[in-house]
């Protein structure tokens, strides 16, 4: 019978250190008198999340508008290639150091693996190389014409792997993105990949928490086998 694991990317598999990347872009303009960086670079979050709730666009410009309405809010003076390069960094982020071996070892047992991600087609692909594993299926919200949380982004995943979500387990560092939506979903096992010690929630259990994947072939891998 076939098992499924669908990962969330960006913060699960891939180290997606944006943030960083800011700060290499913006350069001195963080340092700007009246500017606290850790507060914008919060905003930046949450706006993108904002975005990502609005009618679909591309994964580039929610990037591109998400930290140019930033660098507005704080006053940091923008320039079209700060969005620009922002989008050129995603392609070059790699995967955390757990997670090619933890993907094999899944695969080892007979899981199919997958991957549903808020991001384009030729954004993913490189980080995917990256992670140097054969996935069974990458599905982007560009593919979707929907972004996590929607649930329109995880049943269109369904869909193109032909499978009932009872034969999915999910794993995601998102919690907004990922553990909130997928909580009525029916999935057979939901695993929260808590990296930042984030605070979890009763409200929205079963899920299991891990603080990386290396133990989620041991978690999902005899069960999926079976």
């Amino acid at each position: 019978m076939r098992q499924v694991v669908t990962f969330d990317a960006y913060g699960t598999l891939i180290d997606f250190r944006l943030s960083d990347a800011v700060r290499q872009i913006l350069a001195g303009r963080l340092a700007m008198d009246g500017v606290d960086s850790e507060e914008f670079l919060d905003d930046f979050r949450v706006m993108r999340f904002q975005a990502v709730l609005e009618p679909y666009r591309a994964y580039r410009e929610v990037l591109r508008s998400s930290l140019q309405a930033a660098m507005r809010l704080h006053g940091i003076p923008h320039s079209p290639s700060d969005g620009d390069a922002l989008v050129a960094a995603v392609p070059a982020f790699g995967p955390f150091p757990e997670v090619p071996d933890a993907l094999r070892a899944l695969k080892s047992l007979g899981c199919e693996i997958a991957i549903i991600s808020n991001t384009d087609d030729d954004l993913i692909k490189h980080n995917v190389a990256r992670i140097g594993v054969d996935f069974d299926h990458v599905i982007t919200a560009q593919q979707a014409r929907a972004y996590k949380p929607a649930r329109q982004a995880f049943e269109y995943a369904y869909a193109v792997m032909d499978i009932p979500s009872a034969r999915v387990s999910h794993v995601a560092q998102g919690w907004e993105y990922d553990l909130i939506p997928t909580r009525d979903l029916g999935l057979r096992r939901r695993v929260w990949i808590n990296r930042y010690g984030r605070p979890g929630s009763s409200l929205y259990r079963p899920y299991d928490e891990l603080p990386d994947l290396s133990a989620v072939p041991a978690l999902l891998g005899a069960g999926h086998a079976a």
